[in-house]
């Protein structure tokens, strides 16, 4: 590192848990908890009538709290934000590459960092998943027809795709941990979704909601992808996605099943609140990346967040003289910023990946959303084709271990390459159903059995594998555009729907799994190993291919 221009030092020197501007961020946070409790005296109107509020005027407390939120969004938004002095901050002289993080074994930092993202992608996954839990309550209490309370999901999920990218480009800009408690304070803004008297306030919450879930996720991977060692880097990757969407759907559920009963669809998206606190509580053990504070010439402060991961500061020293001016690989591009995502020596793998995305997206929240409706038409009870979904998702469940498996010790790319043609292939099962009008329930569960197997694991890694192929100043950015593909495609699903594409079971799987199979075709040519191999060899992989 460069010794002769230190970086000041800041809060974040005792280990990257603090913050730039304390005060701002923590008297934030209360004026945002104190807008989101001013909504409580209308809430509490609605215990005599079950909790319903339609029609309601808002008071005085209610229109003082709405106007607090925003605020207090912004003053802790602020305290997050690194100082002037540090942005300013170029590279000067030689920058350590951090080889000691990729060879040390997993300790007891790791674990608490992992722990604490599975809780944040539990949380994370939890508010979109809730949507299906909400909207039957609030079509009944606001009087509104189900395809009317639909625009609510499609709202989420522009939302998320929208979020992804602007997210992960705060984390790029901002760090990774600015950006992931930036979601958890939106979380707790936003919960006041649940105490609004009219449905068109609930699209606009639901869109903020959905812009901060979609931005979290990408961020969480990347910041797992630049602290934990390379060896064990991509099997502990898929397992995050998959532990954490699992659990984000458990929650969902297991909450809808318990309070909605007793409080009626709007404690789901007061959730929100307790929920996004609790990542801020836990933020004292959600450091910075010591890639993105050296990239940013904070050495100082990366080099305190490299020795939690290291052991000991011998350690990092032995490291400092043992590589040297490490060569700096990741500037060189022709273009910068988000275009040199679609632009450059990145460009084939980014192309490859947002179609792989989009075709998942089409798949997930289009052909699988329209898949009941279809059975039926094929014959199959509509009970039946229910139980039938059920029972392959059960089958389906352990599939997550598989590719937990093959990513770790077979191979990251090769991986990825065989669930989406898996993919294609159980699609184009469904296609040959519609086509020859076969109703067999055995033919069914194990075609759905294989389809959600191998979607599941498409998107188990598809993320985990952006988080590893872009360099430190775009990764936040690209896991974000990869991410936002995945809910682009849901919206174009939604959209396709509407026109009755999904109605024809034969033509929407034929054509998706064509999709599907020109994403495999990119990925296969231009794709490269990341398994076991550090971020910065990565790097000079596709800087010789370039």
């Amino acid at each position: 590192m460069n010794a002769r221009n230190p970086a000041p030092a800041t809060a974040i020197d005792s280990g990257g848990i603090t913050f730039h501007h304390p005060l701002a961020f923590w008297l934030g946070c209360l004026l945002l908890i104190a807008g989101v409790f001013a909504h409580a005296p209308m809430l509490l109107m609605g215990r005599y009538t079950h909790w319903q509020m339609v029609g309601m005027a808002m008071d005085g407390w209610m229109l003082a709290g709405m106007a607090a939120i925003p605020l207090g969004l912004a003053l802790a938004g602020y305290g997050l934000m690194p100082r002037l002095a540090q942005m300013r901050e170029t590279r000067r002289g030689n920058h350590l590459h951090f080889h000691i993080a990729d060879g040390v074994p997993l300790n007891r930092a790791h674990w608490t960092l992992v722990a604490v993202l599975v809780v944040a992608l539990a949380v994370d996954v939890m508010k979109p998943a809730t949507l299906g839990f909400v909207v039957p309550g609030m079509s009944h209490e606001y009087g509104i027809p189900k395809p009317t309370a639909s625009w609510l999901a499609l709202v989420a999920l522009t939302g998320t795709t929208i979020g992804s990218v602007v997210w992960g480009r705060i984390g790029d800009l901002f760090g990774r941990r600015a950006a992931i408690l930036l979601s958890a304070l939106m979380f707790m803004g936003t919960a006041i979704c649940g105490a609004m008297p009219d449905f068109s306030w609930n699209l606009l919450m639901c869109f903020l909601m959905g812009a901060s879930a979609g931005g979290l996720l990408p961020v969480a991977f990347t910041l797992m992808a630049e602290t934990v060692p390379a060896a064990d880097r991509g099997w502990l990757l898929v397992a995050l996605g998959g532990i954490g969407t699992s659990a984000g759907y458990l929650l969902a559920a297991g909450a809808a099943a318990v309070l909605e009963p007793m409080f009626s669809w709007r404690v789901l998206w007061l959730l929100g609140l307790p929920t996004g606190a609790l990542i801020i509580f836990l933020n004292r053990w959600i450091p910075e990346s010591p890639r993105f504070l050296s990239d940013a010439g904070l050495e100082s402060q990366a080099r305190a967040v490299l020795q939690r991961f290291a052991g000991t500061a011998a350690a990092v020293e032995s490291d400092d003289s043992a590589h040297p001016g490490a060569p700096d690989i990741d500037n060189p591009h022709a273009v910068a910023g988000l275009r040199a995502l679609l632009r450059g020596r990145h460009a084939s793998i980014s192309w490859g990946l947002i179609v792989c995305g989009i075709a998942w997206g089409l798949a997930n929240f289009g052909f699988l959303l329209w898949l009941p409706v279809n059975l039926t038409q094929l014959g199959v009870d509509p009970k039946a084709a229910s139980a039938l979904l059920a029972k392959g998702a059960i089958l389906a469940l352990p599939g997550i271990a598989v590719v937990v498996w093959l990513y770790h010790h077979w191979s990251s790319v090769r991986s990825l390459v065989l669930f989406i043609v898996l993919s294609a292939m159980s699609l184009l099962v469904f296609a040959a159903l519609g086509l020859f009008h076969i109703a067999s329930p055995g033919f069914t569960i194990t075609a759905v059995a294989l389809l959600l197997v191998s979607i599941s694991g498409v998107v188990a890694m598809l993320i985990p594998y952006a988080a590893e192929i872009y360099p430190v100043q775009l990764r936040g950015t690209g896991s974000g555009v990869i991410a936002a593909s995945t809910k682009a495609g849901g919206v174009l699903g939604a959209g396709l729907g509407v026109l009755g594409l999904f109605q024809h079971l034969a033509i929407s799987a034929t054509a998706i799994a064509v999709i599907l199979l020109v994403s495999a075709v990119m990925l296969w040519r231009n794709g490269i190993e990341t398994r076991g191999v550090s971020l910065e060899d990565i790097q000079d992989q596709l800087a010789a291919a370039d």
